[in-house]
């Protein structure tokens, strides 16, 4: 009797399928000694095999001076995961990441890491990636803040107490009939309207640039993570306005020769707006904060304040020209302003720094007011200048007067070499690389 031929079983190994894995980004940056890095998610799957039976790590590092494969932790464990780094030095690696499924079968992924230096305040520190060059802040509720930036025209909504990138981002560069920079340098929000400007000033070479001159208004729908910006009026006249008042007025100040073609902006006589916040009790009155010029235009100075009357008739439409109020000269010690913040009690945050275009080693420090022009302005700390970032945005005031009030400032980091290769944060290739830094810093 003939025997028949029985088909072969497949081993046990040929029944699963090559796995998979993707990362959410190839690129991701990080600091030593951070803490609450930015992560990257991993996805992974196996055919024939539950994804709680594969294993996820790194398996090779280009460098380990910067972060080995130990320093690499992956959690979770399901078909999600999420990697974390904790860098070892400064500099670049290659990380693989492996996953290996049931029957020994493994796939790979590279991981472009970044890491940068230890910061002073490395607890209370997190970094803003996306952008490198945080210059203006303003709260949206629930943890959350929008950020613009004097590089890009894009503002961006973060999570301020976590590290990572951008939930939303907006640019409303077509609009706004823009084709370069704005210069976004500062906002103040009232109410439902977020009010941003552009510097005002030329670029560095001395060149005017009339998409620096910009003023817009967004219009804040919902809140934290659910919030949304729409554009609602914009004006590109603020600086034509400031140089024929103080023309008007014997060149009080030296508008016109400071925002002379051919004139740097970052001069001690120069013109550059860097802060924009309201008048106590006012939705109207908006103060113009410079960082150049110096009033008078010599070191120890008074920083200089011009209060703009009718601003947001500006930019609806309203009203066709700036209607300037009295100047205020404060004292921040031959400190211009960089940033200026008020609270609902009307209490003001000014960070100081100066006027000179040495943002990572120029000294700053930060001041409260009581926004009135006869108050002299107190110096509540001194802000450390060892790491790179010039201190560029204060988010919101706190209350003041309350124990242990803390305050969150950002800085631009677009000038400093964060990885120690000699290029400019700003001029690096991936975003993910570009980051900004928020510290908490107590007032009291």
């Amino acid at each position: 009797m003939p025997v028949l031929a029985l088909p072969a079983v497949p081993s046990a190994a040929a029944s699963y399928g090559t796995p998979t894995i993707t990362l959410s980004a190839g690129y991701l940056s990080g600091a030593v000694g951070a803490v609450g890095d930015p992560t990257v998610g991993v996805t992974v799957a196996q055919s024939g095999a539950p994804a709680s039976a594969l294993t996820v790590a790194a398996s090779a590092s280009t460098r380990s001076s910067v972060a080995r494969t130990g320093d690499v932790t992956v959690t979770g464990s399901g078909g999600s995961r999420t990697l974390a780094v904790a860098a070892q030095g400064v500099g670049y690696t290659d990380l693989t990441v492996k996953v290996t499924g049931l029957g020994g079968r493994t796939a790979t992924r590279t991981l472009h890491y970044a890491a940068s230096a230890a910061v002073r305040d490395s607890a209370a520190s997190r970094y803003l990636t996306g952008s490198s060059d945080a210059s203006a802040a303003v709260d949206a509720g629930g943890g959350y803040i929008v950020v613009g930036d004097d590089e890009t025209n894009t503002l961006r909504l973060y999570d301020r107490n976590n590290s990572g990138a951008p939930v939303r981002t907006w640019d409303f560069s077509s609009a706004l009939g823009v084709d370069r920079e704005i210069d976004i340098e500062a906002a103040a929000r009232v109410g439902d309207t977020i009010y941003w400007t552009g510097s005002l000033g030329n670029n560095k070479d001395g060149k005017v640039k009339p998409d620096r001159q910009t003023q817009f208004a967004t219009r804040v729908t919902g809140s934290g993570a659910d919030t949304q910006l729409s554009l609602v009026g914009s004006y590109h006249g603020l600086r034509d306005d400031l140089i024929a008042w103080d023309s008007a007025h014997g060149d009080r100040y030296g508008f016109a020769a400071g925002a002379a073609d051919g004139q740097a902006p970052k001069q001690i006589d120069g013109f550059n707006v860097e802060g924009l916040e309201f008048a106590p009790g006012s939705g109207t009155t908006a103060y113009i904060g410079f960082r150049a010029p110096l009033a008078p235009a010599v070191p120890g100075g008074r920083a200089l304040l011009v209060p703009v009357t009718n601003f947001p008739s500006l930019l609806d439409g309203s009203a066709a020209h700036a209607t300037i109020g009295e100047p205020v000269e404060l004292d921040l010690g031959g400190l211009s302003v960089r940033d200026l913040r008020r609270n609902a009690l009307g209490q003001y945050l000014i960070v100081a720094g100066s006027w000179a275009a040495e943002d990572n080693s120029a000294p700053y420090a930060l001041y409260r007011w009581d926004g009135r022009p006869a108050s002299a302005p107190v110096k509540l700390i001194d802000l450390p200048t060892g790491d790179a970032g010039a201190w560029e945005a204060v988010p919101d005031v706190p209350d003041l007067d309350a124990p242990g009030a803390r305050a969150q400032l950002i800085t631009d980091n677009g000038s400093a070499d964060l990885y120690g290769d000699g290029t400019a944060a700003k001029d690096l290739t991936h975003p993910e690389w570009k980051k900004s830094r928020s510290t908490w810093f107590t007032l009291g």
